[in-house]
């Protein structure tokens, strides 16, 4: 029973960690605080088992020993020669003229069902719960699709025509080149990851919200990038006005205003840890409420 109580436990949190409809409906700590307590409840139940009167033990073997060796023939063996080799054998088959076999182990048909419930469950946790496979799982119509929307939505920030590219290819942003996404100072061409862009998309055209932290980011870097196309250098002074704008921006796309402006101020409060690797991108002083980068000093929110 315990076996079988753990691997529930682990197949829960995996089902809970690549099932993203779970994790905006449980909380991250409840399935892990369960799991937890399971084992807590072993612990216990292992030290109270301390206490308690043993056994008795000895050199004789236990039931089921006896049982998967052949039965209770084996207690008392002997030699016998079988085809020119001595081959211990019980009693009983001394007098038996039928050729002798050796007795087939028995298999703990139970444990080997448990091996198999887990995979299976692995499995359908990978290939049916998991069937999201993200920017490279669309087909090119919800590609164009979504390229198009969000380059429309970097031309209104821009105040020109602008072409975003979701860069499935690595080949301007991603892990090499350490950049979440890349603009032509005052040009046209502007590259997002695809990781970016399938958040985007989510939100857009299956109104899933999913991460908070994830969805701000992607929204914040198509701002970012989209005021570079628009002229400006300074990149501390571009992730204010990203900031600023991608409360608008998140909400064209899909946010409520209150979600949209929470993401963006979540963006701001991280930007100082995040700029500790990249001090360039730190916001500068006047980028709060009433400061010389407020984009609309008339309105007391901030961003």
């Amino acid at each position: 029973m315990p076996g079988r109580l753990r691997i529930a436990a682990v197949v829960a949190i995996l089902v809970w960690i690549f099932v993203p409809a779970l994790q905006r409906t449980i909380p991250p700590l409840l399935p892990f605080l369960a799991f937890a307590a399971l084992e807590l409840h072993f612990l216990v139940a292992g030290l109270r088992e301390r206490g308690s009167p043993r056994a008795p033990g000895g050199r004789s073997p236990q039931e089921t020993d006896i049982a998967e060796l052949g039965g209770e023939a084996w207690l008392e063996p002997t030699i016998v020669e079988v085809d020119g080799q001595d081959v211990w054998l019980p009693a009983e088959v001394e007098t038996d003229d039928a050729p002798w076999e050796p007795p087939a182990p028995r298999r703990r048909l139970w444990s080997r069902l448990e091996g198999v419930a887990v995979l299976a469950a692995l499995a359908i946790v990978l290939f049916v719960l998991v069937p999201d496979r993200g920017w490279g799982g669309l087909d090119q119509a919800d590609r164009a699709q979504t390229e198009a929307l969000l380059s429309t939505e970097a031309g209104r920030i821009a105040g020109h025509a602008a072409r975003v590219h979701c860069d499935a290819k690595g080949e301007a942003v991603g892990v090499v080149q350490h950049a979440d996404g890349l603009a032509e100072i005052g040009g046209t061409n502007a590259y997002l990851t695809p990781g970016n862009c399938y958040r985007l998309y989510r939100l857009s055209f299956k109104s899933d919200q999913g991460s908070f932290s994830q969805t701000a980011r992607a929204i914040a870097v198509l701002a970012h990038e989209a005021w570079h196309l628009r002229g400006e250098t300074n990149e501390g002074i571009v992730n204010c006005y990203a900031f600023q704008s991608g409360v608008t921006l998140g909400r064209r796309l899909g946010l409520s205003q209150r979600t949209a402006a929470q993401m963006m101020r979540q963006q701001l409060a991280d930007n100082a840890t995040f700029a500790r690797s990249a001090p360039e991108y730190l916001v500068p002083r006047d980028c709060r409420n009433g400061g010389k980068l407020d984009l609309a000093p008339a309105e007391s929110r901030f961003p």
